[in-house]
């Protein structure tokens, strides 16, 4: 990954993930990266899928961030859409076990209306990882191998700001890497829970009408962002921006 910023270096995923400061909580909060990609024209998927917009420098990123986070959230139709499963490979659990975190990060989520089914994702079949899923008043999730909790916040509970919140009290988690989607990457910089977005430009042209980076509402204000790197892999671009308060 070639960096086109003011480091002047050439930098690999884990040393972009490294420099983001996922060890230090904000507040009552932790520490919020969330990792995105679009194309140049701004969709965020190609046939419903982000997949296709990706790169080899790209998925490595999102892995490396996976490694070095506390916690991943996504919303439950990210978790579907996405088929969400092994996201980790074994050298990134054993970089977890010299970092000295837990092997494997909580997958946390937000099904308000507890319609998310264990079914529906892979990742809920594998043993011994922990979820954490945030209603409003409990789910019926069904059949589940891995280490799932359920919080019910009540009706017209559910911010992000209270399940971050919860993540820093209740799981111990410092850093959040966030993967969207587009909506409740709106959602969180609404709430003003956004520190960095690590945005990954696809050279591609996709037009129609596909989801974009963020999506519902318009946001109170603009949220105001501030360039810190700019890395290249082939035509991708990869910028770095912190959330300018």
């Amino acid at each position: 990954m070639e960096v086109l910023g003011p480091t002047g270096a050439h930098a690999t995923p884990r040393e972009v993930v490294e420099a983001l400061g996922l060890r230090h909580p904000v507040g009552d909060r932790p520490r919020v990266v969330a990792a995105m990609i679009a194309s140049v024209d701004g969709r965020a998927t190609v046939d419903g899928r982000s997949v296709a917009l990706g790169h080899p420098e790209d998925r490595g990123l999102l892995r490396e961030l996976r490694a070095g986070a506390d916690a991943i959230l996504a919303g439950a139709a990210t978790l579907c859409a996405e088929r969400y499963a092994n996201l980790l490979d074994p050298g990134q659990v054993e970089h977890r076990r010299h970092l000295g975190l837990r092997e494997h990060p909580v997958l946390a989520t937000v099904s308000r209306r507890g319609t998310l089914r264990a079914a529906d994702v892979p990742i809920f079949s594998e043993p011994g990882v922990p979820i954490a899923v945030y209603t409003e008043r409990g789910a019926g999730l069904g059949d589940a191998a891995a280490d799932v909790g359920v919080h019910a916040l009540g009706e017209g509970g559910v911010t992000l700001r209270r399940v971050l919140a919860s993540l820093h009290r209740d799981h111990g988690v410092d850093g959040v890497s966030c993967e969207g989607g587009p909506r409740l990457l709106t959602r969180l910089i609404a709430e003003d829970c956004l520190d960095d977005l690590l945005l990954t430009v696809s050279p591609l042209l996709v037009a129609g009408e596909g989801p974009t980076a963020l999506a519902g509402p318009a946001l109170p204000r603009p949220a105001r962002l501030r360039l810190r790197d700019l890395h290249r892999a082939g035509d991708h671009l990869f910028l770095h921006y912190a959330v300018d308060r």
